[in-house]
């Protein structure tokens, strides 16, 4: 395909400095070797942007367009990709460089939106081999809105814990992105599946959803509730650690399954280590996914025709809306940025 004539911009939202977004002209991506040119129509937010917002995220560089996720048009293509991919409706892998072993990511692995440019504007340049064809089910948000919470939630339940149908499940901070898809794969694949959140809302929706009970992690025995409703747990799905961990402890059933991905209320205190060994329990730290999980995951979604939970949508101007809504906590599912062009 041609490329675009040098010097046309694009609008991107760009973070200049801590706690500084804009929303302003940039020049338009070229594709380097082995890259294509998406036209994005609908991206999605995850904590990290938060985070590097905050300026709370490792190796923070300014200016930077944040952004992971995004889904949309294959627009240019460098002279050594096939001219097949022209103009297909993708999604974008945000894990770069991942390596060679499946089981841990290699020292060269980062994700879009730092230190590479991300995915808040109309476009982006990407390795031809993060592209992969969009589910035709979903519409452009709901597709952005999947690769990097699905990713994770795909990882953690199959890849590490190694979630079987019939088991029990407890998915911790139900609403956020990466929570809701563990629920929904969980359910999908045949386990059964309860939920913590602090919101008394968010547990019934997400009991419409399937989940067939949960706790109110703000109240003081909110374990000792879930324990006399469920019993123990094989599988336990954490993203917060912080003192409630040594409770996911006590809920766990022997030989039991703990993976987090995330230390959002810090490291707990006082690990129980007896209680660990003699009930032979696993805890399995997970990050992101291998192109291997990414594209077993879009089978698992494909097969099943599983719909991400979209919370609200916004047009890529009102980015600073978007963040505050994640800010504030108060999303049940993901939160999309669209570009005017986004179709249905």
């Amino acid at each position: 395909m041609p490329s675009q004539a040098p010097g046309q911009t694009m609008r991107a939202v760009v973070l200049e400095a801590v706690n500084r977004l804009e929303v302003r002209q940039v020049p338009l991506p070229q594709p380097a070797a082995g890259e294509v040119v998406v036209r994005l129509r609908a991206a999605a937010l995850n904590h990290r942007d938060v985070w590097i917002k905050k300026g709370e995220y490792a190796g923070l560089k300014f200016p930077i367009i944040p952004g992971s996720d995004g889904a949309g048009v294959v627009a240019r293509l460098a002279s050594d990709v096939s001219t097949g991919r022209a103009r297909e409706e993708v999604i974008i892998n945000p894990g770069l460089d991942w390596g060679n072993d499946q089981r841990a990511q290699g020292s060269q692995f980062s994700i879009l939106g730092l230190p590479k440019d991300g995915t808040f504007a109309e476009e982006i340049n990407v390795p031809v081999c993060n592209v992969y064809p969009k589910p035709t089910h979903l519409d452009w948000q709901q597709a952005a809105a999947l690769p990097l919470a699905g990713l994770t939630a795909y990882r953690a339940l199959f890849s590490r814990a190694r979630l079987q149908p019939g088991e029990k499940v407890l998915i911790t901070g139900i609403g956020g992105g990466v929570a809701l898809f563990a629920l929904q794969f969980a359910l999908a694949h045949g386990a059964r599946a309860w939920i913590t959140s602090g919101s008394q809302e968010k547990l019934a929706r997400a009991q419409k959803l399937g989940a067939m009970g949960g706790a109110n992690y703000r109240e003081s025995d909110w374990a000792g509730k879930l324990e006399t409703e469920a019993g123990r747990f094989d599988v336990i799905v954490d993203s917060a650690g912080g003192p409630d961990f040594l409770q996911l402890v006590e809920l766990s059933a022997p030989g039991g399954r703990m993976v987090f991905y995330g230390a959002t209320n810090d490291n707990p205190p006082g690990l129980p280590q007896r209680k660990i060994f003699w009930r032979q329990l696993s805890l399995l730290g997970t990050t992101m996914g291998s192109p291997v999980d990414f594209e077993a995951m879009l089978t698992f979604v494909n097969t099943h025709r599983l719909t991400p939970v979209v919370s609200a949508t916004f047009p890529l101007d009102h980015a600073e809306d978007a963040f505050g809504l994640m800010e504030r906590g108060g999303q049940f599912g993901k939160i999309v940025l669209t570009a005017e062009d986004a179709k249905q």
